[in-house]
């Protein structure tokens, strides 16, 4: 348990059940003498907590390792705020989904306990980092480790806008929207836009238009380094929005240009040994067991 001494914790508010895992998972910590520092905004629900606090960015500083006990929505605002410390990032699921998020409250202290030990694999996600600039202005950032989208925020009308990559032009499209979406965020969003699943250790990211005009644009996949630029349409009386990971937005206007590319750092995620990609996808997404385990 040596490499990791200082513990950060940050949760998903507004659930009972979350508090209770971290009120049990801090005590089960402070058992194992190990130093417990709480996020901020989860410590102000857990009074008499005496824990150390800090807020979330500060948390990467300080702490050799961060638990996240929330649903993926919590992996995707921790990821963004730690990311740039290279600090290792656990979580525990207490969401619906949980493909990031694959401690098991039931088994909580017997899986963190053997990752403390030295027993977890560590596997690499990039995110992605967004500019929004209209003439020499720089009006919009943010970094998404699912997906950047446009989209038309409240309106229902679609958005007219052109595509390149790496300085090359692609195509001008008139569509609901466009996903831009990592190997981590294939399995959200994009693929419910008709998007194809990557596996995590692909270096691609995958473009796929929402609705589009036309049924001939499918969506692409393309290196990781690759930049992409999307020119909104001056001849449009809507304004679209940016949004990262669906949690921060952009407002965009007629004409403004978004560029899109990886981010440097990479988020270091946790995994227990026994982590399977395909098992995962196999539980959260319904697919058929074997054969013989049908009872067929």
């Amino acid at each position: 348990m040596a490499n990791f001494y200082n513990i950060g914790i940050i949760g998903r508010l507004g659930s009972a059940k979350v508090l209770d895992t971290i009120r049990r998972l801090k005590a089960w910590l402070q058992q194992q003498e190990l130093n417990v520092i709480l996020d901020e905004a989860i410590a102000e629900m857990l009074p008499g907590h005496d824990a150390q606090v800090s807020n979330r960015h500060v948390l990467g500083e300080v702490c050799d390792m961060v638990i996240v006990v929330g649903g993926d929505g919590s992996m995707l605002g921790a990821a963004r705020a730690l990311v740039n410390h290279n600090t290792p990032v656990l979580g525990i699921n207490r969401g619906s989904l949980g493909f990031l998020t694959d401690i098991t409250p039931e088994l909580m202290e017997q899986q963190v306990g053997a990752v403390l030990a030295g027993e977890f694999e560590v596997e690499e996600r990039f995110l992605l980092e967004t500019e929004v600039w209209r003439d020499d202005t720089r009006t919009g950032e943010g970094d998404a480790l699912n997906d950047v989208v446009l989209h038309p925020g409240k309106s229902t009308r679609m958005i007219a806008f052109e595509l390149y990559i790496d300085g090359q032009f692609v195509y001008s499209l008139k569509a609901d929207g466009l996903i831009i979406a990592t190997p981590t965020g294939s399995t959200a969003y994009a693929l419910s836009a008709g998007g194809p699943i990557m596996h995590p250790k692909i270096d691609a990211m995958v473009i796929v238009p929402m609705y589009p005009h036309t049924l001939s644009s499918r969506p692409i996949v393309v290196d990781a380094d690759s930049e992409l630029k999307i020119v909104i349409s001056q001849d449009m009386s809507i304004y679209p929005l940016l949004s990262c990971d669906g949690q921060n937005h952009a407002n965009c206007a007629p004409g403004d240009v978004v560029y899109i590319r990886r981010k440097a750092q990479r988020l270091h995620l946790l995994h227990p040994l026994e982590h399977n990609f395909y098992e995962v996808c196999r539980n959260k997404l319904g697919w058929e067991s074997r054969l013989d385990q049908r009872g067929s």
